[in-house]
Formats: structure tokens, sequence, C-alpha cells
């Protein structure tokens, strides 16, 4: 692994006094690769907070452009990027907070066909995307390649996050099929500060993972209630009929 710049030193300093995290840690950051699945609520603090931590590459994956209606929640984009591709936004905000960060940009809807294609050599997934067809594309997807992945999921004042490793559940196994009464934040409405709340949760779990620090999320599901003011963390079994994992 190459050494820190003087730069980096500084930049990474807090992380490098943490015994869980320390040199050796900050250099597993540094050669880390994490795509991210969507650079929306949940993907902007993520990438934000991976970018600060000095995760040596950072793959964005979205096709989408950055609307007026994003800017209550996805604090990656400014007023002035309306209209403008999400991942070339991301691009420069990213860039202009870490400029030793790597940035690899894929204007790209992921589904099944091309799930494979775009998440090959990452390191880690997070999937921050808003529609069960990409959630069960990306999960396929690392579960064929070994990728570990991070998935968070939002609604009103209600937020989760999971990690799910080979040897232990999968996506399908927490969700086998579509909801039928499956809605988008864009028909219930969604507060702002809670995707930054698991988004952040997400890059936590990522830094983690990649450092080896602390217990995993793997086989467990972390519940957040706003509105509450609490959080709770459930196991979540294998399902032995489950149409991705069950014969690992």
């Amino acid at each position: 692994m190459s050494a820190f710049s003087a730069d980096e030193h500084e930049r990474y300093a807090r992380h490098i006094l943490l015994k869980e995290i320390g040199g050796p840690g900050q250099q597993k950051l540094k050669a880390a690769t994490v795509a991210m699945v969507g650079v929306g609520g949940l993907g902007a603090p993520a990438a934000l907070y991976l970018a600060a931590a000095g995760v040596g590459t950072l793959r964005l994956i979205d096709f989408d452009t950055v609307a007026l209606s994003n800017l209550q929640r996805q604090v990656l984009f400014r007023t002035d990027d309306v209209g403008e591709p999400k991942i070339s936004s991301g691009e420069s905000a990213l860039l202009a907070l870490n400029p030793h960060v790597e940035i690899d940009a894929r204007s790209e809807r992921l589904d099944d066909a091309n799930a494979s294609e775009l998440l090959d050599g990452a390191d880690i997934v997070l999937d921050g995307s808003d529609d069960f067809a990409t959630r069960f594309a990306v999960n396929a997807a690392c579960r064929a390649l070994d990728i570990t992945l991070i998935s968070g999921a939002v609604g009103r004042w209600d937020g989760q996050v999971a990690t799910f490793k080979r040897g232990g559940p999968c996506y399908r196994c927490l969700v086998p099929e579509t909801p039928p009464d499956a809605e988008t934040c864009a028909q219930t409405g969604i507060v702002g500060a809670l995707t930054g709340v698991i988004g952040s949760m997400m890059a936590l779990e990522a830094i983690k993972e990649v450092a080896g620090a602390g217990a995993s999320l793997a086989g467990r599901l972390l519940i957040y209630d706003a509105l509450a003011a609490q959080a709770r963390v459930v196991a979540l079994p294998r399902d032995p009929t489950c149409p991705v994992c069950s014969h690992d």
C-alpha cells in the first residue's frame, strides 16, 4: 500500500488515533472500492462521509438528474445543480471535499442484465435505491460476486439498515417479493434529515467492514423510528427456500 502524504496524515488524523482504525485501517480504506447504487437521499450523505473518510475509489451508479425537490434531503447537491446529472454534480462535490478520492462515475440504470458488470470489482456495495426491482438485482449480483452488501431504506419517519454477506441471510430473505402496497417517497413523503441518519449509518457500517472494526451488522436489521426517537436491532434468519441464497 502506498504511504500517506502529509495532507492525508492531517486529513485522517482523527481516524488514525482510533485503535479500531489506526494507520492500517486507514490504509485499507484508501485501498477500498465502494460502489454506491443510487446517489439520492441515502447515497448522497453516505458518499460524502465515505469520501471524507478516505475511501480510495467511490463508484457512483445513477442515471437521474438533480431535481429541485431532491434538495430537501440530497445534501450532495446545490440549487445550481438542478437539471444536471447526479453523478457529474456528485463527482464535483466529492472531489472538492477530498481530492485524494477517485470517482468512478457510471451513468446507467442498474438492472438484472448489467448489475454484475456494474458492481464487479467493488469491495462493498451500498444500495440506496428506491425500488424493489433494483434492490433485487443488486442483491443477486452481490451474492453471485461474493461482495458484502449494505442496504438502506427509508419512508416517512422510519428507516432501516442491514448488512448481507455470504453465509448469512440475503436481502431476499428479508423481502422475498415486492410488497403489494409498496410506495415511494414521492407518494408518501419523507423527512429530509432521516435520510441523513440512515445514509450516515450505511457509511459507518461500510467503514467498519473495510477496517475490520466492531461488530458487523450482518445477519441483523437495525430499525430506526425517528418520531419516537428509538432504534432497535433484530436478528434476520436465513430463508431455507430463498431463491437467491438457499444453495450457498
